[in-house]
């Protein structure tokens, strides 16, 4: 048995170069490189002759994972048992592939401008979009219904780019119209077609769907049944990217005008207060392993500053109590911490049993939410086919569309690069006219059930329709039978499309 191999000359340059650059051991390099090259070039790598490049112990490599890169190894080449000539020596699949994955590390560096940084990152990327099979240019194909006239199937293709520029979506009408059902049947679909790497945030509002145990089961959702049995998110807002100067105290003041655009009763005072609160409550964690607060933190902060300025309790003390007392979010003391990442998580936030702050909550989330969007790479787009990462789905969002949320507004702005969208459900298309946003425009997808007091424009704007067409609409979405949809006809042809909806109950009975 082989205990140690010789990389190419070519490889054993790179990868040196590499270590240099990026601070990375070349044993962790290569196995990044072995791992490339059996991703990209399979059983079809060359076979490597050249042995005069630098040794590479066998513990060094293998180290505990022997069975996995057998198992591995096995499943690529279609062999039952890997021979020890096979595995790991100067002849071996391993050092085949080490030396053709150190070119393809190579020539991965040149592209990112020989900048470290911007390798690791485009190596992220190989591993969160690999294998995606939206990813592989055969992109989602969701049956949404049939035509009422002839029976013909409805098929939502979400990302294809070549015919929407966004992947957006609302879904209106009256409840119990079935409105509901065909949401959580087009997630679902989208969770299996992905093989369940498109992730999804589901705000329930009402709390039916956390009911709906087939759902959760099908979709794969850890639901979050917030004031119920002490569950709480295992989120901290005050996350952030870095914690220099600037961005606490940007964070400091976005939380402040995040508070007051969800109650009025905040005004300017009260704003100095909570960013005030918030920068110190930062400042005393710098020098704790967790270098950012939670809401009991900034909650005592805040109890100091009026005691000592002899101020009463206001609505500004009110709101951070419940915040720290009601337990919705990670706290300090929690054993397991909060995650890192939301974006790459399928949860449902069962909002219903509060009695206050579900829009807070929810601001809270999509303001964290937007800021790891920030800072993720665009989604690749293959045979015109954009990766979806991730799914923003607000139930009853009349009762947020109204509120001035930046950064609800930003990712539907800036979300279609990154591959991540928001998914609406409401109760009618009037509700998506804003006067400091126009959210009709940017929805490229919309279904219209059953709906009252529509206006002829809301219905003019969404489905892009003709006036006189949409006045007529107008009269017949008030008659529109459950599970009748109207929605933007994807025919040139043709102004909209009427057609009976598929249900999540029936699909995945």
């Amino acid at each position: 048995m082989a205990d140690r191999l010789y990389t190419s000359d070519a490889a054993d340059e790179v990868l040196s170069a590499l270590r240099f650059e990026t601070k990375l051991e070349k044993a962790v390099l290569s196995r990044i490189a072995f791992a490339l090259s059996i991703g990209r070039e399979g059983i079809g790598v060359h076979q490597s002759n050249n042995f005069s490049g630098g040794e590479l112990k066998r513990p060094t490599f293998v180290g505990e994972d022997e069975i996995f890169l057998r198992t591995l190894i096995s499943i690529t080449y279609g062999k039952r048992e890997i021979e020890e000539e096979e595995f790991f020596s100067n002849h071996s699949i391993i050092k085949n592939h080490i030396d053709s994955g150190a070119l393809i590390l190579e020539k991965m560096y040149l592209e990112c401008g020989k900048n470290p940084d911007s390798l690791l990152i485009k190596l992220a990327d190989e591993v969160e979009f690999s294998g995606r099979k939206e990813a592989l240019g055969q992109g989602f194909e969701i049956l949404v219904g049939r035509t009422l006239l002839d029976a013909k199937e409805v098929i939502l293709e979400l990302n294809n780019t070549t015919k929407h520029a966004n992947s957006h979506l609302a879904i209106m009408g009256k409840p119990g119209v079935g409105k509901t059902q065909l949401l959580l049947k087009i997630l679902a679909d989208i969770r299996i077609q992905s093989n369940y790497q498109t992730n999804f945030i589901y705000f329930d509002y009402k709390g039916d769907v956390v009911e709906n145990a087939r759902f959760l089961e099908v979709a794969k959702v850890q639901p979050y049944r917030l004031l119920q049995g002490g569950h709480s998110l295992p989120i901290n807002p005050f996350v952030l990217p870095s914690y220099d100067e600037q961005s606490i105290n940007i964070s400091a003041r976005e939380k402040a005008e995040s508070f007051a655009s969800i109650n009025n009763r905040l005004g300017v005072v009260q704003k100095g207060n909570l960013t005030e609160a918030i920068r110190i409550a930062y400042s005393k964690r710098q020098s704790q392993q967790q270098d950012y607060p939670d809401f009991n933190d900034v909650l005592q902060i805040a109890l100091s500053t009026y005691e000592e300025e002899g101020k009463n309790d206001d609505s500004l003390i009110e709101v951070l109590r419940d915040l720290a007392t009601f337990n919705l979010f990670w706290k300090h003391g929690n054993l397991n911490p909060p995650i890192e990442k939301i974006s790459n998580r399928t949860i449902l936030v069962d909002l219903h049993a509060m009695p206050v702050l579900k829009e807070l909550v929810a601001y809270l989330v999509i303001e964290r939410l937007y800021k790891e969007m920030a800072f993720l790479p665009d989604s690749p787009i293959q045979d015109g086919k954009r990766t979806i990462r991730t799914i923003l789905v607000i139930d009853e969002a009349h009762n947020y569309l109204s509120q001035k949320n930046l950064f609800l507004q930003r990712i539907i702005r800036e979300g279609r690069s990154k591959g991540i969208f928001v998914f609406f459900a409401s109760q009618s298309p009037s509700d998506y006219s804003q006067d400091f946003f126009n959210f009709q425009e940017l929805l490229e997808f919309a279904f219209i059930f059953q709906s009252d007091g529509v206006t002829a424009q809301s219905v003019q704007k969404i489905i892009g329709c003709s006036n006189k067409t949409a006045r007529d609409l107008q009269v017949e979405i008030a008659r529109l039978e459950p599970w009748q949809v109207i929605m933007r006809s994807p025919e040139k042809t043709e102004e909209f499309t009427k057609f009976t909806a598929e249900a999540f109950y029936k699909s995945y009975a």
